[in-house]
């Protein structure tokens, strides 16, 4: 019996899952469970809001965030008025996919009330929806 092959306009694949997440930094993360792709603007931006809200409510230096995403494409774009056969256009923004299961953040030393809240705050900010992975 032969596989069929979803024919789609991106060059990632959708299929499998990835089932099992490690956690190697700290005592909880957040996990990927929709795909997506997340910019370097985008990507920076979360990182300072997430940063400065616990900052403000928590006013320790002991919690820790890790950041596990490595942008690894480049962007281009043209600009509107150029014709065809001009070549690719100027690199505007770095990006990386997200696939399902891949984590994005993880944490240590939070208190266990926050990790609601962090999901909450996260899921608000980035359109990829969020789960909790916990030791």
């Amino acid at each position: 019996m032969k596989q069929t092959h979803k024919k789609t306009h991106n060059k990632y694949k959708i299929k499998g899952k990835k089932q099992f997440n490690f956690l190697t930094f700290g005592s909880f993360g957040l996990k990927a469970i929709s795909c997506g792709r997340i910019t370097r603007e985008k990507w920076e931006s979360v990182q300072w809001a997430l940063r400065k809200k616990f900052k403000t409510e928590l006013s320790t230096k002991q919690n820790k965030i890790w950041n596990l995403i490595e942008l690894n494409n480049s962007l281009t774009k043209l600009s509107l008025e150029s014709r065809m056969g001009k070549g690719k256009g100027l690199v505007y923004t770095q990006s990386k996919f997200v696939r399902e299961g891949s984590l994005l953040f993880e944490f240590d030393s939070f208190p266990q009330q926050f990790h609601k809240e962090i999901i909450k705050f996260m899921q608000g900010r980035i359109s990829i929806k969020l789960q909790l992975v916990k030791l």
